[in-house]
């Protein structure tokens, strides 16, 4: 949906489709049809809704053929709807299967995932509207433990330009003009705002990646700079954010001194436990799952320690008393501000959204709760479409 600020200025606000089981794009299809005219309806009838898609390489690569392409055209604009942004970081299954830290795969040492995110361009382009940006969220680079040095990360830094040239020939091509997003991620390469910062102005925005833009779009050393700032952008996502202790103000500060465009802002929230011991821990159990990585951040006497997964950090935990806070990445609805024995980074959330009320961070705003399949039971009382309502409603609240 389409949100006026009092400047004048316009974002579009949506949820992430990777909520919902799919990696064909079939079962994508059947669940926007099934899903979206009804959550628009609940939240604006009768005006434009914006989908924030989520495309895995199988469904991208169906959605490429003409048939499909055209049909999907037809869909939205017969239910007044508009894709924005695409959520371009899970290449393969996402649901129902070990995904862990697979889901970096193949991340940007690979060309697959250059060409796969090029592919997504491609076809995000021509679903786009005119006059409207569009904004591809990708991995932070790669699994932290993968990146061996400097020559892993000149080869990321390199795919991300090659891929920000073709960004800017299909915008001279088309008209249409989208940005590439990293989204940092607790235990990856890029996780703090402080590593992006570094990383964008040492690496992509270098001399090293200027130059190379230059000869691949065939302009001078300025006019290059200038496109690799307008197309490699950041994802910040709230969760993450929270979790690594971030603090809204710094964060945003620091991102705007570094001249890095949020592209995309993620609205989600993670799980916070003030005062986490061996006695506590127990109340995380439920939060274990076989599917997906639930990095945690320890704030103990002043320091960090990070956990790639919660089965490890309770691990170090062992029987020790002595208490410390833990924040884990597990999105939960963000309208939860209390669970039970512990609370979310809900206030993160809010905190960023009162600052994005007073000057916009993004002009791309999207919800992105995509662990209801495995949250426990009593966090899932409602039907994921009416959670997705409640979700985008408490945001809409937040902002008004």
């Amino acid at each position: 949906m389409k949100l006026v600020h009092s400047s004048g200025s316009l974002s579009h606000l949506s949820y992430c489709s990777n909520i919902h089981a799919g990696e064909s794009w079939q079962a994508v299809r059947e669940n926007l049809q099934r899903y979206i005219p009804g959550i628009r309806d609940a939240l604006v009838p009768g005006e434009e809704f914006g989908i924030g898609l989520r495309l895995s390489a199988a469904a991208v690569n169906d959605l490429a053929q003409a048939e499909a392409l055209q049909e999907f055209r037809q869909f939205l604009a017969q239910n007044n709807l508009y894709v924005f942004t695409i959520n371009g970081f899970p290449y393969g299954p996402f649901h129902g299967t070990r995904v862990k830290e697979d889901v970096y795969l193949p991340d940007w040492m690979d060309e697959e995932r250059l060409r796969y995110t090029n592919q997504l361009a491609d076809v995000f382009a021509s679903i786009l509207p005119d006059e409207q940006n569009g904004s591809i969220s990708t991995v932070p680079g790669a699994f932290k433990e993968r990146v061996a040095g400097s020559d892993d990360i000149r080869q990321m830094a390199d795919n991300m330009v090659r891929h920000a040239a073709h960004l800017a020939q299909l915008h001279q091509n088309t008209g249409k003009f989208i940005t590439l997003a990293l989204e940092p991620e607790p235990c990856c390469f890029l996780e703090t705002i402080d590593e992006s910062v570094h990383f964008f102005s040492q690496e992509l925005f270098g001399d090293a990646s200027t130059d190379l833009m230059a000869s691949l779009t065939h302009t001078d050393v300025d006019s290059a700079r200038e496109l690799l700032r307008k197309h490699l952008t950041l994802c910040l996502d709230l969760c993450h954010a929270a979790v690594e202790f971030e603090d809204p103000d710094e964060c945003l500060a620091k991102l705007e001194a570094a001249g890095i465009t949020v592209g995309k802002l993620q609205i989600s929230s993670g799980l916070r436990l003030k005062d986490v011991s061996a006695s506590t821990v127990d109340s995380l159990e439920p939060f274990i799952d076989k599917v997906y990585l639930h990095q945690v951040v320890e704030r103990h006497n002043g320091t960090l320690n990070r956990f790639t997964d919660l089965p490890e950090a309770i691990e170090h935990l062992g029987n020790s008393q002595e208490s410390r806070e833990w924040r884990v990445h597990f999105h939960v609805p963000i309208f939860l501000e209390e669970l039970a024995d512990f609370s979310s980074t809900q206030s993160f959330v809010a905190a960023m959204l009162s600052r994005h009320k007073k000057k916009p961070i993004s002009d791309h705003l999207e919800v992105e709760t995509y662990t209801w399949d495995v949250l426990p039971a009593e966090l899932r009382t409602q039907s994921v479409d009416q959670a997705i309502v409640r979700e985008m409603r408490w945001v809409l609240e937040a902002l008004s």
